[in-house]
């Protein structure tokens, strides 16, 4: 997958799970994937994305039962041109 589609595909995902919380689970583990597909082309990771997965992380590992809490406003900045 190229760079770019990849990158497209990753803000994709963050929308998706801005709209819909109650995935968390489905989306941290797409994010991983997604974090590894840049890995394997050798592409530094994002610090937003790699700082989004940790909150991602630690919200489930809390068994947080409010799935209607938005993303932390550093996260969903507006997104750059593609």
């Amino acid at each position: 997958m190229a760079f770019e589609t990849l990158k497209a595909s990753i803000y994709a995902l963050l929308e998706e799970i801005a709209a819909t919380p109650k995935d968390a689970h489905v989306a941290q583990e797409r994010l991983r994937e997604k974090l590894s597909e840049m890995r394997a082309l050798g592409q530094p990771l994002p610090e937003d994305l790699v700082e989004l997965e940790d909150w991602l992380e630690t919200r489930l590992e809390e068994g947080s039962d409010d799935h209607a809490a938005p993303l932390p406003e550093r996260f969903r900045g507006p997104r750059p041109q593609r």
